[in-house]
């Protein structure tokens, strides 16, 4: 599930439209450098311990801030869980224990729990995916509204492959596909809601319960 969820998220927020793998890094940098917030829905399936769950979560950022809110509806068991992560500090609701678990971001980044995720790099797509090779693996459709298909792998440690499309129109992923080391597809999401400059404010993307308990790590 760790590697899972990370090349998820690399993948999704490495992709825009290019001709190269390089020019799709540059392009989505300099997009997400000049968007004052953005956000999007990622749902669909996956598989985890041999058995496909739901999955469906929101993700909201502020990209000159690093600061990044991820709402979980499902899987059940994450469901009204939130993760708002920054610079210094990654903070994870668990709303069945009305707990709030506060890492610093140099130690979640090195254990990041159940996903394995630096947050804080969500909208920094040139270091996150730093440990990866991308590749332009295709492209279909008219100039205006081409679809490029990008691949993901990590590095080291290359056992999963993420796949993600890209429209042109907006330079926005539409799905992203996870294999694992055997090529099946394990992951079947569609990005949906995606939004830039909505007004969103570090304020309503760091609020969590008040009277959840503190528990600093």
């Amino acid at each position: 599930m760790k590697k899972l969820f990370a090349l998820t998220l690399a993948a999704l927020l490495s992709a825009a439209g290019a001709q190269t793998a390089q020019d799709i890094v540059n392009r989505v940098d300099a997009a997400q450098k000049a968007a004052k917030d953005l956000s999007f829905r990622v749902t669909g399936t996956a598989t985890f311990e041999s058995a496909s769950q739901k999955i469906d979560m929101t993700v909201k950022a502020i990209p000159a801030q690093s600061l990044a809110r991820v709402a979980f509806a499902a899987p059940d068991a994450l469901a009204d869980n939130v993760i708002v992560a920054d610079k210094n500090e990654v903070r994870q609701f668990i709303f069945l224990t009305n707990q709030i678990t506060v890492t610093p971001t140099k130690k979640a980044a090195a254990n990041a729990g159940f996903t394995g995720l630096d947050f804080t790099q969500i909208s920094n797509t040139a270091s996150m995916l730093a440990d990866y090779t991308v590749k332009l693996v295709g492209t279909t459709g008219q100039a205006g509204s081409r679809l490029y298909q990008l691949e993901a792998t990590p590095k080291k440690g290359a056992d999963m492959k993420a796949r993600v499309w890209i429209t042109e129109a907006g330079w926005r992923p539409t799905k992203l596909q996870m294999l694992n080391e055997a090529g099946k597809v394990v992951a079947d999401l569609s990005i949906s809601n995606y939004k830039v400059n909505s007004g969103l404010t570090a304020t309503a993307l760091k609020a969590l319960p008040k009277d959840a308990q503190i528990i600093k790590q």
